[in-house]
């Protein structure tokens, strides 16, 4: 198959989405079809009432009932991007892979740091690119944080916290309520796989990681709330919760150093208004209203601080001029296999 590099400058990535739950609905499909180097080829889902949904939302792409059909079609595509259940993730990379087709991976990665190491190997023997989907590296909030933090608004930075609560008693309906943690299940590995990849991003590589987890869910599913604590080689500690039956929620981010503080409380604003319809390319997309903003400063002298805007049409962004050979990956696999092997640490002692 022709690679992306020596395909005609500027051509479309053509590019097929398999699984079309939240992870291809929400997130992967509008993105792509809303970026002007991709055109959505090829939809992947074995139900029906979404097979019926990405044609209603998606006219214009072949909807197939499974993989093998997809790579079937192989050489008409450049990019497969995977919004599965993670342990599919390993398998249908490596078929990509091997049929020279370069792969988004959504978190987490997959089950285990050794089928991670092994992927990463295998694209690199077969000349793909391969990413994933680390999206939370641009939600406002935390845009907003890192140009403080590069400011020095905070000072030297002593104490991160940072939090995914809400309140879902009846849990999420999906594979996340029942997978074990042997497939790449329970909070710590989904939820965990962001905000470690966040705090690694804002404050370096672990030196030392502690973690606890619960599970208050499905008996034979992965836990359902987890807490881990992270000493950064550069000396800041990192504490992380994640939890999904929290009746009231900590801040989202809580940052103390030796000048200011920072709070910010809910969540960024992208994957609700993607999943109510909003494109990347509505004027509205991104943009926090002010009552969301976090506050700087020393206790009642703090002061509100703008958010920049949340920008998850960035990684589609960068992953294009990764694949015309004009820069580097949005997200590293080595980063996400670092992350992995944090998880796999904690669990090994929680």
């Amino acid at each position: 198959m022709e690679t992306l590099k020596e395909s005609t400058a500027g051509s479309p990535i053509r590019t097929a989405v398999v699984g079309f739950g939240v992870s291809g609905k929400v997130f992967h499909a509008p993105l792509i079809a809303a970026h002007p180097r991709y055109s959505l080829d090829v939809i992947v889902t074995s139900q029906p009432d979404r097979a019926a949904e990405a044609a209603r939302l998606y006219p214009d792409a072949k909807v197939l009932a499974s993989p093998e059909a997809l790579f079937a079609l192989a050489a008409d595509l450049d990019l497969v991007v995977l919004g599965t259940p993670p342990q599919t993730h390993f398998d249908l990379a490596a078929t990509a892979i091997s049929r020279g087709l370069s792969v988004v991976v959504d978190k987490p990665f997959v089950p285990t740091s050794a089928k991670g190491e092994g992927l990463i190997s295998m694209a690199t023997d077969a000349g793909v690119q391969l990413t994933v989907f680390q999206n939370r590296r641009w939600d406002a909030d935390f845009l907003t944080l890192q140009e403080l933090l590069r400011g020095g608004a905070l000072g030297d930075v002593r104490s991160f916290e940072s939090r995914f609560e809400w309140w879902r008693p009846e849990g999420f309906g999906n594979w996340r309520d029942t997978a074990a943690v042997s497939d790449g299940g329970g909070i710590l590995n989904d939820l965990g796989a962001h905000l470690i990849d966040q705090a690694i991003q804002l404050f370096g590589p672990v030196a030392e990681s502690y973690g606890e987890t619960a599970n208050h869910g499905h008996p034979d599913g992965g836990d359902t709330e987890a807490f881990v604590s992270l000493r950064h080689e550069s000396g800041v500690r990192s504490r992380l919760w994640m939890n999904g039956m929290a009746a009231q929620t900590g801040p989202r981010f809580h940052v103390l150093g030796s000048e200011a503080g920072y709070t910010k409380r809910g969540l960024d604003s992208q994957e609700r208004t993607l999943a109510h319809g909003v494109l990347p390319s509505d004027s509205a997309y991104g943009v926090e209203p002010e009552d969301s903003w976090g506050v700087l400063g020393v206790d009642a002298a703090a002061v509100p601080v703008p958010a920049r805007r949340g920008a998850y049409p960035e990684f589609y962004s960068r992953l294009a001029a990764a694949l015309d050979g004009n820069g580097p990956l949005p997200v590293d696999p080595r980063e996400s296999l670092e992350v992995l092997k944090v998880i796999e640490s904690i669990r090994a002692f929680a």
